[in-house]
């Protein structure tokens, strides 16, 4: 595994907590040598998140649709940036570039992004391993849907396999790097 993309809001939470996993992560994935695949924008947990890997000497490549440079405060200091055309083809960049998933806490545009790159997984689209970093248990009720969705049989026990869940960031890199062994 060389390249993570990370999905993350560009709003930085309530206390520091949120940021501080985003900076811890950005330092880690530097310290591996991991290329970090994320949004592009300056603000945010996004932007703590590669200022963190920048500063740690990582190389950090962003993907923005143009029209979202102004808005989401394109970060100016990044190894590697594609504008593309729309977000979704920010998407299908993100998942050249990169060789697995993790996700912080984040929006509307977060929650789309993992459930469409889950979708995409489950139907052969892709076949990279995807992990989603529980900062504070926010993803907890998530995880308690996802398992009744399993228990009444609207989500294969395979199918809720492909998206990992826990609150310790080394763990999941390696999660993510296992699962690129079995595919």
């Amino acid at each position: 595994m060389t390249a993570v993309c990370v999905f993350c809001g560009v709003g930085p939470g309530h206390g520091d907590d949120y940021l501080e996993a985003a900076r811890g992560l950005g330092r880690l994935l530097a310290e591996r040598n991991l290329t970090l695949i994320y949004g592009g924008g300056s603000r945010g947990l996004a932007g703590a998140l590669a200022n963190a890997a920048l500063r740690a000497g990582g190389r950090v490549v962003g993907v923005m649709p143009r029209q979202h440079w102004d808005a989401e405060a394109g970060h100016r200091g990044l190894s590697d940036l594609f504008l593309v055309g729309s977000d979704q083809e920010r998407l299908a960049k993100m998942i050249d570039l990169a060789d697995g998933f993790l996700t912080l806490p984040g929006g509307v545009e977060t929650l789309e992004q993992v459930f469409t790159l889950w979708r995409w997984r489950q139907t052969g689209r892709h076949a990279k391993p995807m992990a989603i970093l529980d900062v504070k248990g926010l993803w907890s009720g998530l995880t308690t849907v996802l398992e009744g969705l399993v228990r009444e049989s609207f989500v294969k026990p395979a199918e809720r396999a492909m998206l990992r869940v826990s609150s310790d960031a080394g763990s999941l890199l390696e999660v993510l790097a296992a699962g690129l062994a079995v595919h």
